[in-house]
């Protein structure tokens, strides 16, 4: 199946999270609690909790610090108790965006959203509004260059829902959310190394949008993803 250039958007986005690392380990330890909170703190038995370990050792968190966060989440430690809400809205030129947020202090944090929302002229929308534009799977991107039959051959095998070779040469696995580790797994095993593997709110369809349109979503995305509350931002637009 083919689908649209996403090479250089992905490229785009790693480039602006690895300036602002310093907000990473932040994001890391909340989604650590949150996942040890909800299904226990053996990582064996959560797969939530095993995916945001991943991210930790990724980032070079050290272990005694995931584990006194996992440790906090289950009550053998003092610690504050975050919730998890959404929030959904559109952008520049009718784009859709998905907020994930994490905090413990519901209120704060919508005022925060909605601010930010209308500062660079976008819209805060209901619950649902844009939900449905958009499909919660785990995603693996492979550089341009990559072996498309080996990646389809491997993945497929391995449980993947589809592979989708984009037009500038990158390679796109879907998984569903429950097959993304042993998908993972299967390809790392074969010697091929994704650039993104996440579960992830994959846009079913984007928006282009170029110019003065793109520098203002750019800042509308910028400052959402700045607010301390905020765990992941999702959008359809093509920057």
């Amino acid at each position: 199946m083919a689908g649209h250039s996403k090479w250089a958007n992905i490229q785009h986005r790693k480039g602006r999270q690895d300036e602002k690392r310093g907000k990473v380990w932040t994001r890391i330890i909340r989604e650590i609690m949150v996942a040890a909170r909800q299904g226990g703190g053996d990582p064996t038995a959560n797969p939530r909790l095993r995916l945001a370990i991943d991210k930790a050792k990724a980032a070079n968190m050290p272990a005694d610090n995931i584990k006194r966060n996992v440790d906090k989440a289950t009550g053998n430690l003092e610690g504050v108790v975050y919730e998890e809400i959404r929030y959904e809205g559109y952008g520049i030129g009718g784009a859709a965006i998905i907020v994930d947020t994490m905090t413990d202090n519901r209120v704060r944090t919508v005022a925060e959203v909605r601010h930010a929302f209308s500062k660079y002229g976008g819209n805060m929308g209901t619950e649902g509004s844009v939900a449905f534009q958009f499909k919660h799977c785990g995603q693996l991107i492979f550089a341009p260059g990559t072996s498309e039959d080996k990646v389809m051959e491997v993945a497929l095998e391995a449980g993947a829902e589809d592979v989708i070779a984009d037009d500038d040469g990158a390679i796109e696995v879907l998984t569903a959310p429950g097959d993304f580790e042993a998908v993972r797994d299967a390809l790392e095993a074969a010697g091929l190394k994704p650039e993104v593997a996440e579960v992830t709110m994959r846009a079913e369809n984007t928006i282009e949008l170029a110019g003065d349109d793109a520098a203002r979503m750019q800042k509308l995305l910028d400052m959402i993803e700045e607010l301390d509350d905020v765990q992941d931002v999702y959008h359809n637009a093509a920057l």
